[in-house]
């Protein structure tokens, strides 16, 4: 793997940093994709890895470490990266929920705070299948007041704990919801259309989520990678051994 291998020219990421995030086309390969979606069609049980799934399937490390989605993560972050956590985003059709408006910050407290992420599109997604929804410029307007999300039918609903510790080691246990942030006004957002093969990256202070899937046969299939430059300490213990990545 080419460390030095470039994604973006000097405007995408003028563009990144404006807007807090970028839709890259052609980042997976069609045979890529395809290999994914087969690999994952052939278990006879769905997956359980948690968050951890590139440490253990090949097919997910293929997609973290992808060459160029590596490429375009080093220039954003500035350095050498390291993987947090892989999601299989997987919206059926005919109703399938989304994740409510949120910034992956709340989530994922980090300090100083490189988080962002990778969200691959494994089929045509936009707006009538539960595309991927961003709020241009959320992310320089620090992390928002938020609140557990209450519309069941559009987005997913849930609480949890986790132990939380910083660098000294104190220790302390902090409820997370499925947040949704406050008061965001509906006319800023935009739904995106990003087609398969196709990637979004965003940071961890944009604000971004979807909608249910309301197509009557089109699955919104898609793949995030979180990382963080490799000198970021997370508070949240479960994910304390991020994957350094060359």
């Amino acid at each position: 793997m080419d460390p030095t291998l470039e994604l973006f020219n000097d405007e995408q990421i003028a563009a990144y940093h404006r807007e807090g995030y970028l839709v890259v086309p052609d980042l997976l390969t069609d045979a890529e994709v395809e290999a994914f979606l087969t690999h994952e069609q052939q278990r006879s049980q769905p997956a359980n890895f948690g968050l951890q799934g590139h440490r253990t399937d090949p097919q997910y490390g293929h997609l973290a470490t992808h060459p160029k989605v590596l490429a375009g993560v080093r220039q954003l972050l500035c350095g050498s990266p390291s993987i947090v956590q892989t999601m299989l985003l997987n919206k059926r059709p005919q109703g399938g929920q989304g994740i409510a408006l949120h910034q992956d910050s709340h989530y994922l407290p980090n300090e100083p705070n490189t988080l962002m992420a990778c969200w691959l599109a494994l089929t045509d997604t936009d707006p009538s299948n539960g595309g991927l929804c961003v709020v241009p410029g959320s992310h320089r307007e620090g992390l928002r007041s938020a609140h557990r999300t209450q519309n069941s039918e559009e987005h997913a609903s849930w609480e949890t704990e986790h132990t939380m510790s910083d660098r000294n080691g104190r220790q302390w246990t902090q409820k997370m919801v499925s947040f949704e942030i406050d008061d965001i006004p509906m006319e800023r957002l935009v739904r995106l259309t990003v087609p398969r093969g196709a990637g979004v990256f965003f940071t961890g202070m944009t604000i971004h989520g979807s909608f249910a899937n309301r197509s009557e046969a089109r699955p919104r299939v898609a793949f995030a990678t979180h990382y963080i430059h490799a000198d970021t300490w997370l508070f949240r213990e479960d994910v304390q051994n991020p994957m350094p990545v060359e």
